[in-house]
């Protein structure tokens, strides 16, 4: 018999949201198909073109590792694996080791550059909304499918479909799908962006699924006990060298084991005290110099832009526009003022200066809840 609505592959991680958002499609009528993502396994498993329904977590679902970390775990897969088998759901495992290599390479790069990179949002849009979506289409998918707290509808403005906010702000997660095309955006669905996450989770309660009051990942995947610099340090020892810690003015305060041990606005763990709170204000990669100030000279004016993805045609049809910039995941989106400066470029000018406008984050722009689109920080101005 035919599916009332088309195929959907959903992208399971084994949390809460992913898990409502399968059975709230298959509630309506969807044709739903779960697919976990692992991004960590021994070599010489099944590719993500070969994947074969899952028989057991330890069998099938390895991520590399025993224990809870980001959102990939084993714990996570087996997770994912119960869920579907309750809600009687095909399920498979695609094995995306080899392209979140990827993620990993960018990750590391950008720490060498003396950039603070993203690697969610990247990988959202190589893999989830990327790879993923592809493997959809080959299996004769319509929509891909995940539980974000984000919306899609149709912008009135210009009757174009749309990105927008997640009507729980809390955990609103536009910011990190900022990448997403509008080709993607006709063949995604986000069937939990109109609720608030207590009620997610009383769907989850309500539906008797193990994972109603599993805690949110805070953690990015591959990254030890959150240990940044020592990733990068184990995979790119020769880029740290001992450097000088200095004031906006020049004067040698200290010295550092290396830049990537640091991120623009950082307070703690500068290795020095002046009396007074003092902040990580730029870095410069090619000296090697960290610079540290008070927290007035980490104010910014606005900032410059590439690798610039617009979601909607508004801000190219308008050149400059009003708008309101979000310029890291936790930040509230500020008043500004948008031009577009080139065919990958745009400028941002705040209404009010904002402090910690960091090189390698993303900045995500929005008209109300609109998501317009975003880029990449290149440097504040």
């Amino acid at each position: 018999m035919a599916s009332a609505k088309p195929k959907v592959v959903v992208a399971m991680s084994g949390g809460v949201d992913s898990s409502v958002a399968a059975a709230l499609l298959l509630r309506q009528g969807y044709d739903v198909m779960g697919v976990f993502m692992r991004l960590g396994s021994p070599k010489g498993v099944e590719h993500a073109d070969e994947a074969k329904p899952v028989v057991s977590a330890a069998g099938s679902c390895d991520t590399g590792g025993k224990n809870k970390q980001g959102c990939c775990s084993v714990l996570d897969a087996a997770d994912a694996r119960r869920v579907a088998g309750l809600l009687n759901v095909p399920f498979y495992v695609l094995n995306f080791e080899d392209d979140f290599g990827r993620v990993i390479d960018y990750f590391v790069s950008e720490y060498n550059r003396g950039r603070t990179p993203n690697p969610c949002v990247r990988c959202n849009d190589w893999l989830k909304f990327g790879k993923l979506a592809r493997y959809a289409e080959a299996v004769g998918a319509a929509f891909v499918s995940s539980g974000h707290y984000a919306r899609i509808a149709v912008d009135p403005v210009n009757g174009e479909k749309a990105l927008l906010r997640g009507v729980d702000h809390r955990k609103d997660q536009s910011y990190v799908l900022f990448g997403m095309s509008r080709a993607t955006l006709e063949h995604t669905l986000l069937p939990i962006g109109e609720m608030e996450k207590p009620a997610v989770r009383a769907i989850a309660e309500e539906l008797n699924l193990p994972v109603f009051n599993k805690p949110d990942s805070q953690e990015i995947c591959f990254v030890p006990n959150q240990d940044y610099a020592g990733l990068v340090r184990r995979r790119t020892p020769e880029a740290f060298r001992v450097g000088e810690l200095v004031t906006s003015s020049g004067k040698i305060i200290g010295k550092h084991e290396g830049h990537q041990h640091f991120t623009i606005g950082q307070r703690r763990g500068t290795g020095v005290a002046l009396g007074y709170p003092i902040y990580v204000v730029d870095i410069d990669p090619e000296s090697n110099r960290v610079v540290v100030g008070e927290k007035p000279e980490l104010l910014r004016e606005g900032l410059i832009a590439r690798q610039v993805n617009f979601i909607s045609s508004r801000p190219l049809e308008a050149v400059s526009m009003k708008c309101l910039a979000k310029i890291r995941y936790n930040h509230q989106p500020q008043p500004a003022m948008l031009r577009v400066t080139g065919d990958d470029e745009f400028e941002v000018r705040f209404d009010q200066p904002l402090t910690a406008v960091t090189p390698g984050q993303a900045v995500v722009l929005y008209d109300g809840d609109i998501v317009l689109g975003g880029g990449w920080i290149e440097r504040a101005v």
